[in-house]
């Protein structure tokens, strides 16, 4: 079969479209024949860090969405011919405050989907929500889960409240955008761009400021309820400073910088709260879907290329140049 694998040498270089070898599904586990993938910023971590010469071939890609064709002993909700979304996350079923012990996510250290072919845990073969296409379904999973936990599960946004989302354009920002409206709460976004700024009220967003201007005075003055952050050392303490006394700022991310110095005694002073995020269970990945058919969400879809314009997809993410979700269609 054809694969995108990452091998030897470290980032985009050491990709490549190559044969891999098709697997056969064991107890419990689904064989799916791939239609579209999606890229995450984690396809680009994954290349990054793989760079010694003793590393094996890789497949990469945690979203994908296909049709079953083969099936493991005990494999009894789902059979051949079952068109379904992939979750992303390995080894975590219900809701809780961490990821369990032993957690991974599909790409690494196992193939991912980047593939016709995958073999994976047949709990993680979910039915395609009907109202995506096969590019629409291909491409949600990793985003719309991690974003579905950080606003709800962890940020616990309700109606009527105000959320900043600094940094728009990243697939997972621009599904907390639609859930955040769709739940009830005014949006607030911040980027350098003015096209995806203007992209982001079109999305919905009710503000949509230049993350290089003063925040403070773009908003008025206005502090908000829920920072959902995701830049990191950039834009932290801008964050921070929009949040009023007693708010919540919940992290996922850190594209701009992993070290944050902050002063702690605002901080404390505020009476702020700091929540980490990452990823979320099969529970949440029910729920995210549920929630999108609900009100009818679709990820907003910048570019789906064919995998053997692999470099091009990846530099749009490297160069994050993109305005949603970016795709491989399986050929």
């Amino acid at each position: 079969m054809k694969a995108i694998v990452h091998e030897g040498a470290a980032g985009i270089d050491g990709l490549s479209v190559r044969e891999m070898e098709i697997g056969e599904p064991g107890p419990g586990e689904v064989r799916i024949k791939l239609k579209t993938a999606g890229l995450n910023h984690r396809d680009l971590f994954v290349v990054n860090e793989r760079h010694k010469p003793t590393d094996p071939p890789l497949i990469v890609g945690s979203d994908g969405a296909g049709i079953v064709d083969a099936v493991g002993e005990g494999v009894t909700h789902v059979r051949a011919g079952d068109e379904v979304v992939i979750n992303p996350g390995l080894g975590w079923k219900e809701n809780s405050d961490a990821p369990p012990e032993g957690f991974d996510i599909v790409g690494l250290p196992g193939h991912g989907t980047f593939a016709e072919y995958i073999v994976l845990p047949a709990e993680n073969a979910v039915a395609r929500p009907k109202h995506l296409m096969w590019e629409e379904a291909g491409v949600f999973g990793l985003a719309a889960l991690t974003g579905y936990r950080a606003l709800f599960t962890r940020g616990k946004i309700q109606a009527g409240q105000t959320v900043l989302l600094p940094g728009v354009g990243s697939g997972v920002i621009t599904f907390i955008l639609q859930f955040a409206k769709a739940a009830g709460a005014t949006v607030y976004v911040t980027s350098r761009s003015e096209e995806k700024r203007r992209r982001a009220l079109e999305l919905g967003a009710d503000k949509a400021i230049d993350s290089n201007g003063d925040w403070d005075e773009q908003l008025g003055g206005e502090k908000v309820d829920l920072v959902i952050e995701s830049v990191g050392a950039a834009t932290f303490n801008k964050s921070l400073h929009q949040l009023r006394p007693g708010g919540t700022i919940v992290t996922f991310g850190a594209s701009a910088g992993d070290e944050v110095q902050i002063d702690i005694r605002s901080f404390f002073y505020g009476q702020f709260n700091l929540l980490g995020s990452t990823m979320g269970s099969a529970e949440e990945f029910k729920d995210v879907i549920e929630f999108m058919e609900k009100h009818q969400i679709k990820p907003e879809i910048e570019a789906i290329f064919p995998m053997s314009k692999y470099e091009i997809a990846f530099n749009r993410l490297e160069e994050a140049e993109q305005f949603g979700k970016v795709g491989f269609l399986i050929d």
